[in-house]
């Protein structure tokens, strides 16, 4: 009996050993996968957001006022490039917000504001371009909606942008009749109090601020993209162990 007994005693370690070792091999397939998945979905992510950023940059002015968040519509490209070039060229830094109506908009962006000199001229300077009108229905002139300045429809009728003043709608109730008027190309996601901070400062009878209110700079908003290469190492070590 004895013999049989030690028989029966190493086909059951044997067969106990084989079962971890695929059991083993099976969580280690399922870790993998299961990685392989996470992966997969941290550059999805990643991509989707780069996406994003690229079509719908977001930008933060900031005045001396307090800063305003903005998002530019991937629906008007023209106006979108513009601005993100200008930004590049720190064009805005310094400048005033020289046109203020409390209840309807702030307006900034024309480069004479940098001299006082030249005070009488606010409000006509900007690059010696102008931007063709991208109409959407979708975009509205709602609180916060950034669109582009422009000449009067006698000498502008086909409603081209200013290629650098743009203004912020304070209250959209008294800007709705804008709409199909002037370009919207983006809109205030965060800041909307400094748009009203702003709106409600003393002006004179041309609508200019009696103090300044001015643009510090416009910087680019930095997106975390998620870490593929590292979501990638931390699932292959999870599988390892």
């Amino acid at each position: 009996m004895k013999p049989n007994i030690l028989k029966i005693t190493v086909i059951c370690a044997s067969l106990a050993a084989a079962s971890s070792f695929v059991s083993c091999s099976s969580c280690s397939s399922n870790a993998g996968k299961k990685g392989d998945m996470q992966q997969n979905d941290s550059l999805k992510t990643a991509l989707e957001m780069e996406r994003q950023r690229m079509e719908e940059p977001m930008f933060d002015i900031v005045t001396n006022m307090g800063t305003m968040r903005i998002k530019l519509y991937s629906k008007t490209p023209k106006h979108r490039e513009n601005f993100v070039k200008l930004v590049a060229e720190h064009y805005y830094d310094s400048l005033l917000f020289h046109r203020v109506i409390d209840g309807f908009m702030i307006q900034a962006g024309d480069p004479y504001t940098r001299d006082t000199s030249k005070v009488a001229l606010y409000g006509q300077g900007g690059p010696d371009y102008t931007i063709p009108a991208e109409f959407v229905n979708e975009y509205w002139h709602k609180k916060g909606a950034i669109a582009a300045a422009r000449k009067g429809d006698m000498a502008n009728p086909k409603k081209a942008s200013s290629g650098s003043q743009f203004y912020i709608v304070q209250d959209e109730n008294n800007c709705l009749h804008l709409d199909g008027q002037y370009t919207i190309f983006g809109e205030t996601i965060e800041g909307l109090d400094v748009i009203d901070k702003i709106a409600k400062v003393p002006t004179d009878r041309y609508d200019r601020p009696l103090e300044d209110v001015r643009i510090i700079t416009v910087k680019p908003v930095e997106v975390q993209i998620p870490d593929v290469a590292s979501a990638a190492d931390s699932t292959d070590t999870a599988s390892q162990e």
